[in-house]
């Protein structure tokens, strides 16, 4: 067996076998755990996308997913800090029926349309191509061919970051109120100081 098919095995099964752990009780149970179990697959992944030739992806997917997006996960996670008891227990509901349910349909077309291209499909010799992979590459097709799904993307991006801050903000009780500045504090602290004062001198005297 070729080198190059053992390393596609032993990647894809790493990728396969993390990716499932995250759902085990074991380690699904700590979102800390879960994490650290999808920045390994991505590392996996990584590694598949450098067989097919494509470098930049792969560099990409370390960088840009196992790197600064991970992290953003690991700091929310440790920020909330919930307790397995503040985890609550998974409940079966209609909603999550239904979810399973488009999510298997999906993968089903998924499957049947890999299978459809791989019959059609015929073997590349991506080496021949000096080009395949490189940034420049990447960038005249990202920026020609698939310009319009690029820009949804971004623009789908920006919807969802102004959601998140809109979603946050109705749950802060405190953005309502006004921030008072340094001098009002430092004036509310002296009248305080006075009343307090004058409250034991009063005290004092009787």
């Amino acid at each position: 067996m070729p080198t190059e098919l053992l390393l596609f095995y032993a990647l894809g099964a790493g990728a396969v076998l993390s990716t499932a752990a995250m759902l085990l009780p074991t380690t699904g149970r700590s979102p800390i755990h879960a994490a650290l179990l999808l920045i390994v697959s991505f590392f996996f992944l990584a590694g598949l996308y450098a067989l097919l030739s494509a470098h930049l992806l792969s560099i990409l997917q370390i960088i840009v997913y196992a790197g600064a997006i991970m992290v953003l996960f690991t700091f929310v996670i440790m920020l909330l800090n919930l307790s397995p008891d503040e985890i609550r227990e998974p409940k079966i509901s209609y909603a999550k029926m239904l979810g399973g349910g488009v999510a298997l349909f999906v993968f089903g077309k998924l499957l049947n349309g890999i299978g459809l291209a791989a019959s059609a499909a015929k073997a590349v010799d991506l080496t021949q191509h000096d080009t395949f992979g490189t940034v420049k590459e990447v960038g005249h097709m990202m920026y020609s061919t698939f310009m319009v799904p690029f820009e949804l993307v971004s623009v789908l991006l920006l919807v969802a970051a102004v959601g998140a801050v809109v979603l946050a903000k109705k749950n802060l009780a405190y953005v309502d109120r006004p921030v008072p500045s340094p001098a009002e504090e430092f004036k509310t602290e002296g009248h305080a100081a006075g009343d307090g004062e004058a409250a034991a001198g009063h005290g004092g005297h009787h």
